[in-house]
C-alpha cells in the first residue's frame, strides 16, 4: 500500500507539473538566452526533437510510464540533465559516463567509474526501459520505479558524490548549485513555468528522457511486423535464425534428472518476447558473485531487455550480467547450459531447477549458433547514433 501511494503521489505531481508547461507559461523563446549560449544549435526550443510521439510497433503493448508520459519538452530537460556533469560533487561524472550511448547506453568496463570510487554493479544497458512490466530498476530492483532510481546515483557516496553523508555535500545542495545555472533556471521555466528546480522535477525529466530512448530498428522488428506471431517462420529471417527464434521461444522438456530431451532453451520464459523484457517473478539466474569482495549476493534479479545486446556487427556492447562476468552471447548461453546449485544461493529461479536439480540443456553447437543468430537480430542501428540522444554540451 505505501508503494501504491508513493506511485500515486508522484503521478499527480507529475500531472499537475504538465498542466503547468503550456507554451501560455513561459514569453518569447528570445528570454531563455543562457540555452541558446550553452547549446547552440542542439538544444532549438522552437523545434524539439520528437522523444513523445516516437513511432512504437502494434506488436509492443507494455509500458511502465506509471503516469509520467513523456513529453519534448521534459525528455529535453532530462538529456540536458543526463549529460551534465554538474550533478556530481567534483563535475567530473555524469548518468552518462557509465551509460554510453554508443555502448546501447552501458559501460564497456564491469565497473564504472564514480567520483569517489567504482560501481558495485556493472551498468545496466537503458535501451527500452519503458516498454516493460517490470516497474521496479536496478540489478536487486530495490527502486520502487524508474523515477526513484534517477536520483539515487547522485546520492550515492560513491557515484556522484551527494549523499549528505561520508562528508558528502547534499542532494539540496545539488539544487542550490543548479538554481544557480543560468540554463537551469531557463529550462525549468520552459518546462515547468517556474524556475524552481526540486528533485521530483528532476526525477520526472530524467525518467521521460530514458524512456524516450527506444529501439524498433532490427531485423526482428522487420521481420515481426510481417508475421501474426512470434512462432511463425519470419521471412525476412535466415534458418538458423528462424532456428535460433524458436529454440529462444520453445520451453524445454526434461526427464527427471534435469536433462533436456527435447524441446528448446525456454529463454522467453524469463525474457518475454516480442518486448524482451524480463519477468517480473524472475529471481535470479545463478550468477551471484560480486564485481569485488567476498561472498556471494543473491539479490539480483533483475535485467535490462536483451536488445542490444550486440551492436550490428556482433560486438559486445559491454560485459554482461551485475558482475561483468560475461563477455560473448556463447558464454551467455553456455551458462544456462549446466546451472549449478551454489551453496547458500536461496534465491535461484525455480524455472532453472527442474525437479529440484540444476537444468542441464545438453546444447549442441548447432544450437547454440543459432541462438547467438537470433539474439543479434534483436539489435538495430538508429539508437546508437541518434542525436536526440546524444550529448547537447558538445
Amino acid at each position: 500500500m505505501k508503494n501504491q501511494l508513493v506511485t500515486l503521489c508522484l503521478a499527480i505531481f507529475i500531472l499537475t507539473s504538465c498542466s503547468n508547461s503550456s507554451d501560455e507559461n513561459y514569453e518569447d523563446i528570445a528570454d531563455y538566452p543562457f540555452i541558446e549560449a550553452e547549446f547552440g544549435s542542439s538544444i532549438d526550443l522552437e523545434n524539439l526533437a520528437n522523444y513523445a510521439n516516437q513511432t512504437i510497433p502494434p506488436y509492443i503493448i507494455k509500458d511502465n510510464s506509471l503516469g509520467n508520459s513523456i513529453t519534448d519538452k521534459g525528455a529535453t530537460l532530462g538529456r540536458v540533465l543526463f549529460y551534465d556533469k554538474n550533478l556530481s560533487s567534483n563535475n567530473t561524472i555524469s548518468c552518462s559516463s557509465c551509460h554510453i550511448q554508443a555502448n546501447a547506453f552501458s559501460d564497456t568496463n564491469i565497473a564504472s567509474t564514480g567520483v569517489n570510487g567504482t560501481t558495485g554493479r556493472h551498468s545496466m544497458r537503458l535501451i527500452n526501459t519503458r516498454f516493460a512490466t517490470e516497474t521496479r530498476f536496478f540489478w536487486d530492483e530495490r527502486a520502487l520505479n524508474l523515477e526513484t532510481q534517477t536520483t539515487m546515483p547522485i546520492k550515492d557516496h560513491g557515484e556522484m558524490g551527494f549523499s549528505g553523508e561520508n562528508g558528502d555535500l547534499a542532494f539540496s545542495d545539488l539544487i542550490t548549485k543548479l538554481s544557480s545555472i543560468g540554463y537551469y533556471k531557463e529550462l525549468f521555466k520552459f518546462v515547468y513555468g517556474s524556475e524552481e528546480i526540486t528533485e521530483v522535477k528532476i526525477q520526472s525529466a530524467l525518467a521521460q528522457f530514458i524512456r524516450s530512448i527506444q529501439s524498433f530498428d532490427s531485423k526482428y522488428d522487420a521481420g515481426r511486423i510481417l508475421a501474426a506471431n512470434d512462432g511463425q517462420p519470419f521471412t525476412n529471417f535466415t534458418p538458423q535464425e528462424n532456428q535460433g527464434k524458436n529454440l529462444f521461444l520453445s520451453p524445454p522438456v526434461f526427464d527427471a534428472n534435469g536433462i533436456r530431451t527435447s524441446g528448446g532453451l525456454g529463454c522467453a520464459g524469463c525474457h518475454r518476447a516480442p518486448e524482451f523484457d524480463i519477468d517480473p517473478n524472475t529471481l535470479n539466474n545463478g550468477i551471484i558473485g560480486k564485481i569485488s569482495g567476498t561472498g556471494i549476493d543473491i539479490t539480483n534479479t533483475r535485467a535490462p531487455s536483451l536488445r542490444d545486446l550486440v551492436k550490428l556487427d556482433g560486438t559486445p556492447n559491454g560485459p554482461m550480467m551485475h558482475t561483468g562476468v560475461i563477455t560473448t552471447l556463447q558464454t551467455a548461453i553456455g551458462h544456462y547450459g549446466t546451472i549449478n546449485l551454489a551453496p547458500g544461493n536461496t534465491n535461484l529461479d525455480p524455472r532453472l531447477t527442474p525437479g529440484g536439480v540444476g537444468q542441464q540443456l545438453n546444447l549442441t553447437a548447432t544450437e547454440v549458433n543459432a541462438v547467438i543468430a537470433f539474439l543479434r537480430t534483436l539489435s538495430g542501428s538508429d539508437v546508437y547514433t541518434n542525436p536526440k540522444w546524444s550529448n547537447p554540451f558538445n
